[in-house]
């Protein structure tokens, strides 16, 4: 029979997970996707940890705690200080790589998605990643309300050239984005 309290690697790995789970679900307690559905905010940062896990094979606990916390700071009250204070610098350096500044207009936050993403670390380019092929495959599923068809386009012409400067990172989820980009005929 195993200890409860023992501390071997895989134990202190599902504790970090759980704390992290935990702390992004009730950040994003009040939040919902803008599908027809009003999904819980809480299922986009879990499904992007779990694109990382299951389809990408990532094993780093920092980039998969970094994925679950990906958008905390960008869409709720909480700072680079929590993150660093809860779950350490390497985490929260990952966060900073791959949150927009809110206070830009959306038009140059995007710009900068494009231009920061070839220079990004290796963990940030992963969280990306799995960012870009869950929202897009949320896309393919159910077109956002106020959302027009167009612009559905526009965000997946976007997202190609954001995903161009993170090539060579991971190819399963790269190949998965090409499949997407095909589909919608985005060159």
């Amino acid at each position: 029979m195993s200890s409860v309290n023992n501390n071997d690697n895989s134990s202190n790995t599902v504790e970090k997970l759980i704390k992290c789970i935990n702390f992004a679900a009730i950040k994003h307690k009040d939040q919902r996707r803008l599908d027809p559905e009003n999904t819980p905010y809480i299922n986009h940062p879990i499904g992007v940890a779990y694109i990382l896990t299951e389809e990408a094979k990532v094993t780093d606990i920092d980039v998969i705690q970094a994925a679950i916390l990906h958008d905390t700071v960008e869409d709720t009250k909480t700072t680079f200080e929590e993150i660093e204070t809860h779950f350490g610098s390497k985490v929260c350096s990952i966060v900073a790589e791959v949150t927009d500044d809110k206070t830009l207009p959306k038009e140059t936050r995007k710009a900068l998605q494009i231009e920061h993403a070839p220079t990004s670390s290796r963990e940030a380019k992963l969280v990306k990643l799995a960012d870009k092929l869950y929202n897009l495959r949320d896309l393919e599923r159910a077109v956002p309300r106020k959302w027009t068809v167009d612009r559905v386009q526009q965000y997946f012409c976007w997202s190609k050239k954001v995903v161009d400067g993170l090539r060579g990172t991971n190819k399963c989820m790269e190949d998965n984005l090409d499949c997407l980009f095909k589909k919608r005929n985005v060159d």
